[in-house]
């Protein structure tokens, strides 16, 4: 049978005390050899279904090598088709629904990267992208989702941010839209944005991109140039929180075509500070790829794109992006300066500014600052270990649990700082804390970090409470 297969291993072998006692203890090197003894399969055969190799699973068995990564034990549950419960994890998808025939693929909008610089081509491409976004089933959209552009491609499709606007003949018949529409669909955007910046996932995407669907439709209709101009602010907010939710949700190329939309919807409506904070965010994302020269340089972009003209809360955020792909870099010098950068910018804003930069404050300044130099505290500890603490303990104190993600995310980098200096108690104080944060999020940035928590807590000297931590934490990444 081929190791791929559903079903490779009969359900006899899972009914048997010891294969079961060693997959609730995670001893996977009980586990690999009763498998092999009972199920009848080789070292080769277990570490490709796994998606390991024959030498990891070799030193897994040898106890050389333990598994503590719970996306590795997602990969043995879901490779040898071990029920996911005998190993702490929910039920599988493979446990929950039989297996279905892919449906075919959907007509799917042109990439947002071809489309000319103009405004006619972001309403067309708006409508083009919501519409095919809006009526993809699930599988579908698994399938076309991977694989974000970088690099060249990336970067050359955005020159045109620099240039002028070409606006359209505006010697036509007015709309329908008036202003107390237009204030009507902006209070829609900022209620988005906020319920996102505290939760966070994607429970209310498709609501966003069914927003975002109308206000195309708006402006396919003859707008007058001062609504035309205030649709296309929505259209590129809106933009911009459907590629904050698709992000979150892990959803990484859909993120981007997003973000590209809402790109050019504020070039369209000649709103530069809200373009730059969207480079900002395809900098965020890159940071999230590994790809901190492409950040760096969507940030060097939107800082030419704006020039001075912008307030300090933008350009001390444009300074975190710059210093948080310094930090990915290694170079520790750079980093510092950016910081400081940041630091000064933010000691100039003013409540007047964009309620949209209001969140850029100085709890975010130290969270963003303590998250950088937890990055730098796992390649060395005693150097950055201590100082990612006290940074972050500052934003837990300035932010509390109405920050949602935020105040989950810092709390997570908190119990990682307490681990990495050794102060186990501590570490596992704030997980638990971190727990109960992160299960009242909907957002996978917030399980992404959660689960690099996990393998703090496992080892065979782990103690009873770093157990306890251990079993909650896999409870809320198996939900």
């Amino acid at each position: 049978m081929d190791a791929t297969t559903p079903g490779m291993l009969a359900l006899e072998v899972f009914e048997r005390d010891d294969v079961r006692r060693s997959l609730e203890e995670h001893d996977f090197a009980a586990a690999f050899a009763l498998i092999k003894k009972w199920g009848g399969l080789s070292q080769n055969r277990i570490a490709a279904a796994c998606q390991l190799t024959p030498g990891k699973v070799s030193m897994i068995i040898s106890g050389q090598q333990q598994v503590t990564s719970f996306d590795v034990i997602c990969r043995i549950s879901d490779g040898l088709r071990i029920p996911g419960r005998l190993v702490g994890l929910a039920d599988r998808p493979w446990e929950r629904q039989p297996t279905m025939p892919e449906s075919p693929p959907l007509p799917t909008a042109p990439p947002p990267h071809d489309a000319p610089w103009r405004p006619t081509a972001t309403v067309h491409l708006a409508s083009d992208l919501t519409r095919s976004d809006l009526v993809m089933d699930r599988r579908t959209a698994t399938r076309s989702l991977a694989g974000a552009l970088s690099g060249t491609p990336l970067l050359d499709s955005l020159e045109g941010w620099l240039q002028p606007s070409l606006h359209a003949d505006h010697r036509r018949q007015s709309g329908r839209i008036g202003k107390r529409e237009l204030r009507e669909l902006e209070a829609t955007a900022r209620a988005f944005r906020a319920w996102d910046h505290r939760f966070g996932g994607g429970l209310r995407r498709k609501a966003v991109v069914g927003q975002l669907n109308e206000v195309a439709g708006h402006l396919e209709d003859h707008q007058t140039p001062e609504i035309e101009k205030g649709l296309f602010g929505v259209m590129a907010h809106l933009g911009g929180i459907a590629a904050t939710m698709a992000w979150d949700s892990g959803h990484q190329k859909q993120a981007q075509e997003y973000y590209m939309l809402a790109l050019r919807a504020a070039h369209a409506g000649g709103d530069s500070t809200f373009g730059a904070n969207v480079l900002a965010g395809m900098a965020r994302q890159m940071l999230y790829l590994d790809r901190p020269q492409d950040a760096l340089e969507l940030v060097h972009l939107a800082k030419r794109g704006i020039g001075k003209a912008t307030g300090s809360r933008v350009r001390a955020m444009l300074y975190t992006r710059e210093a948080w792909a310094y930090a990915a870099m290694g170079r520790t010098s750079a980093f510092r300066r950016a910081t400081g950068e940041a630091a000064d910018a933010l000691a100039g804003a003013d409540d007047e500014e964009l309620y949209w930069i209001a969140y850029f404050d100085e709890a975010e300044l130290a969270g963003v600052t303590g998250g950088r130099l937890l990055d730098m505290a796992r390649q060395d500890p005693k150097a950055h270990a201590e100082t990612a603490a006290a940074s972050i303990r500052s934003a837990l104190a300035r932010r509390g649990p109405e920050a949602g993600r935020s105040h989950a995310l810092d709390l997570i980098g908190l119990a990682e700082c307490h681990f990495l200096t050794g102060d186990v108690s501590s570490a596992v104080e704030h997980a638990h804390r971190a727990v109960d944060a992160a299960a009242r999020t909907q957002s996978s940035r917030v399980r992404t970090q959660l689960a690099q928590l996990y393998p703090y807590t496992v080892g065979r000297s782990a103690s009873r409470t770093v157990g306890e931590a251990r079993t909650r934490i896999r409870e809320v990444l198996s939900s």
